[in-house]
């Protein structure tokens, strides 16, 4: 038995839900990196305060990101995590593992790191937690030997993720998984070589539900959307009316445009196709009668991220519909043109939505050659003054 008390971290496994403390006390019966981990994490509830290090880079040949470098501050106290460095390794797209390689990922940790992970950071990737600046090397080298590549860190591309997409989803409108992998291959350079003023990332959701959360988190969000009107099967609308559905109260009312109407005399759910905002609740709530449309593709969202320089952004569209298909060259050509102009003009540590406030959307739009048009309004204008450049002026 390990030999250490935490009386203060004892009370995290007190709740309802798991507790990391359980899992880092299972890690310290084996590894002495995790106890003194134990060890310090109590020291610093203890003292109200993290004992950790600023600064220290650490990276492995060839790469300028993927590697967090983290030190002790108390290295003659906790031996173990005098050095504690954390590998983000690229996920698969959609999540997807194998058993085999679930055990060769956790052997090679357990070999080279302190056998402490976490599946999933908040970009996406494998995070392994805990390693020293000489077991860096060996430990990327046989992670690539069983298929596993570092994630993006520090100011470059992060690593990509998305839903799983139609894998699994009846409601996909794009191959999630597929365009994750191509813009991951294509753009490693990105990933791997940090040249931005911060960070940028790319998340992809298969439908406007949105499960990657793509909107919220990412700089730059693709999400699928349909270009014609849902389709509705009436049989299966009456059968839900039939078994007693409250088709006003569920559905009906709670459609943000009022675009549904319920014909009551011939049994009908009738849409003006014109109001419909691809909210997705009919459809979430009759997934037996309304499905998504057939002339499917994604829109563009621009600008998601956490409070940093300024608050939390919500992403608002750039491009309304975009037709993505292999080798879906349109939207690389436009993550470019952006991640161009962001790096040209963009201060340090500012991100992209933080850039377009500060230069303003009209700009923007021009460096990167995308043609205004009603869907980028975010809200309704709060000055009634409109002024004109003059080379705007058509004066014929």
């Amino acid at each position: 038995m390990a030999d250490y008390s935490t009386p203060l971290l004892d009370e995290l496994e007190e709740g309802d839900w798991p507790s990391f403390v359980t899992e880092l006390k299972l890690a310290a019966e084996n590894s002495p990196m995790a106890a003194d981990l134990l060890r310090q994490v109590e020291r610093s509830y203890a003292d109200n305060t993290g004992h950790w290090k600023r600064g220290g880079i650490v990276g492995v040949r060839g790469y300028g990101g993927g590697v967090v470098g983290r030190y002790s501050s108390l290295p003659e106290e906790y031996p173990g995590v005098k050095e504690f460095h954390t590998l983000r390794v690229n996920e698969p797209a959609g999540f997807y593992y194998t058993t085999e390689k679930l055990r060769e990922l956790c052997d090679v940790w357990d070999q080279y790191g302190s056998g402490l992970l976490n599946l999933h950071g908040s970009t996406g990737d494998i995070i392994l937690l805990g390693t020293t600046t000489e077991n860096l090397q060996p430990c990327f080298d046989a992670l690539g030997e069983i298929g596993f590549d570092l994630g993006g860190s520090g100011s470059a591309m992060r690593t990509l993720s998305c839903c799983v997409g139609p894998s699994r989803c009846e409601h996909a409108c794009l191959d999630t998984m597929d365009v994750i992998h191509d813009l991951t291959m294509h753009f490693q350079m990105e990933i791997h070589r940090p040249a931005w003023p911060y960070k940028f990332k790319i998340k992809v959701s298969g439908c406007p539900n949105d499960c990657a959360a793509a909107s919220a988190r990412s700089d730059l969000a693709v999400i699928g959307v349909w270009r014609d009107t849902l389709e509705i099967d009436q049989q299966a609308v009456a059968r839900y009316v039939d078994e007693g559905f409250d088709l006003f109260d569920n559905v009906l009312r709670r459609c943000p445009t009022w675009a549904l109407d319920w014909n009551a005399e011939q049994k009908q759910l009738e849409i003006n196709a014109e109001d419909c905002v691809h909210c997705m609740h009919c459809i979430n709530e009759m997934p037996r009668a309304l499905h998504v449309g057939k002339e499917r593709g994604a829109a563009v969202l621009i600008g998601g991220k956490a409070p940093v320089v300024k608050g939390a952004m919500i992403g608002w569209v750039l491009i309304p519909f975009m037709k993505l298909q292999p080798p879906y060259q349109e939207l690389k050509d436009l993550v470019v043109a952006i991640t161009e102009f962001w790096a040209e003009h963009g201060k340090s540590r500012e991100r992209l939505a933080e850039l377009i406030d500060r230069l303003g959307m009209a700009a923007f739009l021009e460096a990167i050659g995308v043609k205004p048009c009603p869907q980028m309004v975010n809200a309704p204008r709060s000055n009634p003054y409109l002024f004109w450049r003059e080379e705007e002026v058509n004066r014929a």
